[in-house]
């Protein structure tokens, strides 16, 4: 998902990617199918036009960028004129449960990378939900299915626990939107969807994209299988409606994420954005003060084999004492991101 520190991996990685991008245009000269991962080296799927380096955007037309660059783009900002029971600001927790899955980017399966996802599964989400319970505060807990087909007990530990959390789709087995043809997208988001639905007991209503890697398909994606929300983008900090390629709106609400709310990057150690917990924590409190002002939302992205950790885990949990701590009683509606989208759909009358 992120790129590590290590000499020898950055040089394995650099003839790695100078390979496959060998491997894309030989493909694509040979006429590679549309199914086959790639499509004639064009992140567009299907759309059987060049890769980026043969097809620059500085070469565009203006038509083309318009096209290109309106294929999915932010509505209109649907911040509620004030949260439930006259809340002044909607804190947003997620946790995207990536198991092994999220260390299977093109390389063999290496014990080491996949003992690392083990531990969020195995122990961070325990520690989690135990603090969530403690603090009654539900989550939403975005899952790839092969994560549950490997650890079923993860859904019925969520779904057991108190208050009553939401599961969300996280992919089939955190693959790489952009890398996919159309069909394939739709067909391993379509699978995700129905295992989770299996699995969890209820049909998701919600999407984040594997490493939030939407795809120009996704979108349509998204609007075949009727989904409420998706929680990928980064338009903006508020909530807002997603707009098709024709300047259409959409009916789906994005809950927009960001890297500088994402404790990936900064809490893991091998990240090449590494920064202490302890100053993570300052610009968490910092982003919360001014959603809190805003009266909008303070949306995190967690993992449980990042925050899980024990001193990460601190982290999360001095940040649920200062929050309250700052914020007045009833001041602080804390939602899944299905309550969320439900209540700001209503409120906008989608």
């Amino acid at each position: 998902m992120h790129t590590e520190r290590s000499g020898t991996v950055r040089i394995d990685r650099r003839l790695t990617t100078a390979v496959a991008s060998a491997l894309t245009v030989l493909l694509a000269a040979c006429g590679a199918p549309g199914d086959s991962g790639r499509s004639g080296g064009s992140y567009l799927g299907e759309s059987g036009q060049a890769s980026a380096a043969e097809d620059p955007a500085w070469d565009w037309s203006e038509e083309r960028i318009r096209e290109e660059m309106t294929r999915v783009t932010a509505g209109r900002d649907l911040t509620p004129e004030q949260w439930p029971g006259g809340a002044r600001v909607a804190v947003l927790l997620s946790f995207d449960v990536d198991d092994g899955t999220v260390h299977l980017d093109g390389r063999p399966p290496s014990p080491r990378d996949l003992s690392r996802g083990a531990y969020g599964p195995r122990r961070g989400l325990e520690r989690i939900l135990d603090l969530l319970s403690e603090r009654e505060i539900p989550a939403s807990f975005f899952i790839p299915a092969v994560t549950l087909m490997l650890n079923p007990e993860v859904a019925d530990s969520i779904r057991a626990a108190e208050p009553a959390h939401e599961i969300g789709v996280h992919g089939w087995i955190h693959e790489q939107n952009t890398s996919l043809s159309r069909r394939r997208e739709r067909r391993l988001t379509g699978r995700a969807f129905d295992y989770l639905e299996e699995a969890a007991g209820r049909r998701p209503v919600g999407y984040r994209a594997p490493s939030w890697d939407f795809s120009p398909n996704t979108l349509g994606i998204l609007r075949e299988l009727d989904v409420l929300y998706d929680s990928s983008l980064m338009a903006d900090d508020r909530p807002y409606e997603l707009v098709g390629p024709e300047g259409e709106p959409t009916g789906i609400v994005e809950l927009p994420v960001s890297w500088i709310l994402d404790d990936w990057p900064h809490m893991n150690p091998m990240s090449d954005r590494y920064a202490p917990p302890r100053e993570v924590l300052r610009v968490w409190q910092d982003e919360f003060d001014v959603a809190y002002r805003e009266g909008t939302i303070f949306l995190l992205t967690m993992h449980p084999q990042v925050i899980g950790r024990r001193s990460r885990f601190v982290v999360l949990r001095d940040l649920l004492s200062y929050i309250e701590s700052r914020a007045g009683e009833g001041d602080v509606w804390y939602a899944t991101h299905r309550q969320a989208a439900e209540y700001v759909a209503e409120r906008a009358g989608m």
